[in-house]
């Protein structure tokens, strides 16, 4: 074994012991960024009678005065708390800049109208189609996506930012810095993601279980895409679609305060657990 490999082969096993570290000595969940998808603007998907922004704001502050009231020791952040339009790379850089610990954004789903045809016509003797377009309103349920892994180079500058912190104090010192052009930090880079990615997982299976045996909810699953607000946050993050707003039953539901109660503490609850399933002393 050459030098340089005994070299790499030694640091990496640093990096990996400092990753454990991590999750391992004094690990808190001390801030919480709650984002209440679109506003302003842009008013998301719409229902009958509401707008995607109204219903995301309204969940989003209910769940964050159920942190500060049962989890007072926890930072609660939010991305808005009116009508306003925020950034999508501004709602990440919250999260970021506040060295947050989980990133919750809200959302409702919606479904595409569908073409079905509705008759028939004769052109040149031959039979055609006749399409309408008419909305999809019997799709429900709710899901939850993370990080897709085909995008998950774009966490690279969020992690740089941010991972030094969540290493032992004396990181510096031991492993010569935090260099952007050492090969090593590409090591970092990786470990941390799939921490990260581990992580936003979990949390992801925790709300949608509680969607489905506490609410009866129909749940969707677990998806990761390459949603952008996701993939530029360097910490477990997660977006949660909390039900159909094309779907007449479901848009009423979520703008009921019996349905936003039901959703809130679903989430509340899978934060608890995850809190208390992550947390260290």
């Amino acid at each position: 074994m050459t030098f340089r490999l005994k070299t790499c082969t030694v640091s990496l096993l640093l990096l990996i012991v400092s990753l454990a570290a991590f999750s391992q000595t004094g690990y808190r969940v001390k801030t919480i960024v709650i984002d209440a998808g679109h506003g302003g603007r842009k008013p998301g998907a719409h229902g009958a009678f509401s707008y995607e922004k109204d219903i995301a704001l309204q969940v989003a502050l209910k769940l964050g005065k159920k942190f500060e009231e049962d989890m007072p020791d926890v930072k609660i952040l939010y991305t808005r708390k009116k009508d306003v339009d925020v950034d999508f790379y501004r709602r990440a850089e919250i999260a970021n800049e506040a060295k947050a610990d989980l990133f919750i954004s809200i959302h409702c789903n919606s479904m595409p109208d569908e073409r079905v045809v509705t008759d028939y016509t004769y052109k040149k003797g031959k039979k055609v189609p006749v399409y309408e377009y008419v909305k999809n309103k019997t799709t429900k349920g709710t899901e939850t996506f993370v990080a897709g892994m085909h995008r998950i180079n774009e966490q690279d500058v969020a992690i740089r930012e941010n991972a030094d912190i969540k290493l032992e104090k004396n990181y510096k010192q031991n492993y010569n810095g935090y260099d952007p052009n050492d090969p090593e930090t590409f090591i970092i880079l990786s470990l941390f993601k799939n921490k990260f990615r581990d992580k936003s997982m979990e949390l992801a299976r925790l709300i949608q279980r509680n969607y489905s045996k506490d609410d009866n909810r129909i749940s969707r699953g677990i998806k990761e895409q390459g949603i952008l607000i996701l993939q530029r946050c360097g910490l477990p993050a997660v977006l949660t679609e909390i039900g159909f707003i094309s779907n007449p039953e479901e848009e009423r539901y979520m703008n009921s305060a019996e349905g936003q109660a039901e959703i809130v503490n679903s989430i509340f609850k899978a934060v608890k657990e995850y809190k208390k399933g992550n947390e260290t002393n």
